[in-house]
């Protein structure tokens, strides 16, 4: 919970948010004193001199502002509330219920279902919020059959995240186990689209099993696949697109040349004005697929001394896409050469 709270405090954008309050001098009240009060500092102690004593007993950093007016602001001030937990006078950690709700919110989807039923008990309010529960259900698993309706009778959100967290646990030991505890539970329906929202909007699956589903299941691979939108986008980043949802096999064989496939018709419908100007088609776009996973594997591999050249990948892939110009192929070898494998 600690380092939940503490994460959020570092986040470059809330200190944006709110530590514009706080200055390196005086307090901002005008007395001398305010900021070394806030810093816990005994009645009639010198205030810190900037530099000395932050939020985790270090050295401050300067601060890189003027002096400030105070502003104010919706909700508790989180820097206010971290100092103040190290007064002499507060000796527990501060209560979530004291930070604005999107904050409490963002702290506590750092838990796993254990440690969110220790804090429900701490935080009761918040424990039986179902607001609460039903975001932290969304935000792990962002597409269920069971959000489409009401509730069964006696189910909460906060059950349904516990159902949710198990079901997953069972899925990535025994994919065919887990799929049927969501049906069971009455959180999916078995129907390929429904399975593929839930796939392309859920990311506590194991990859793995994943894999392994999707190579049974090729109904809901197909609809997985629709789900995807590559329009304006490099061939290279789409394909790295495609294949972090869709986890491309260690080795060659049926199934891969199955995805590059579906992934070839499902750029090329993305793309109408692409396939017009460059003369792209699904064929195409096979052989430059298969160009590219070469090509990384040639140039990221150690085992490998004599890396391709440019010249050799335009030579080599325009052999077997005479169609697509040299300019083209020649920034597929640049994507990859800069940014790296389009499968890792």
């Amino acid at each position: 919970m600690g380092q939940g709270l503490w994460r959020v405090a570092r986040n470059q954008q809330l200190q944006q948010e709110y530590g514009e309050q706080w200055d390196a001098g005086p307090g901002l009240d005008g007395d001398p004193q305010y900021l070394g009060m806030e810093m816990g500092a005994n009645p009639g102690q010198a205030p810190p001199s900037p530099g000395v004593g932050d939020l985790s007993g270090g050295p401050l950093p300067p601060h890189p502002h003027p002096r400030r007016h105070h502003q104010h602001c919706q909700g508790a001030d989180i820097y206010q509330l971290l100092r103040a937990r190290r007064g002499k006078e507060q000796k527990c950690f501060i209560d979530l219920e004291m930070l604005p709700p999107e904050l409490s919110i963002t702290i506590l989807s750092y838990l796993n279902a254990t440690d969110l039923c220790l804090a429900s008990c701490v935080w009761q309010d918040l424990g039986h919020d179902e607001y609460l529960w039903q975001g932290l259900c969304k935000s792990t698993w962002g597409h269920c059959s069971i959000y489409n309706r009401r509730l069964p009778y006696g189910i909460s959100y906060r059950r349904l995240y516990m159902m949710l967290d198990e079901g997953s646990l069972t899925f990535n030991a025994n994919h065919q186990e887990g799929i049927s505890y969501f049906m069971s539970k009455g959180i999916l329906v078995d129907h390929p689209k429904e399975l593929a929202k839930f796939i392309f909007c859920t990311r506590t699956l194991n990859w793995k099993m994943l894999r392994v589903y999707l190579d049974e299941r090729r109904d809901v691979l197909d609809e997985l696949v629709t789900l995807h939108n590559f329009s304006n986008q490099f061939l290279p980043n789409a394909l790295r697109d495609f294949f972090r949802h869709i986890h491309a096999p260690e080795e060659r064989g049926e199934y891969l040349e199955t995805l590059i496939t579906k992934f070839s018709h499902r750029f090329c419908a993305c793309n109408p004005a692409l396939v017009r100007e460059v003369g792209l088609s699904p064929d195409a776009v096979y052989v430059l697929c298969y160009s590219l996973i070469l090509l990384s594997i040639d140039l990221t591999s150690p085992h490998v001394k004599n890396k391709m050249s440019k010249r050799e990948f335009i030579r080599n892939t325009r052999r077997a896409a005479q169609n697509i110009s040299e300019d083209f192929v020649g920034h597929l070898y640049d994507n990859i050469y800069l940014i790296g494998h389009v499968a890792a």
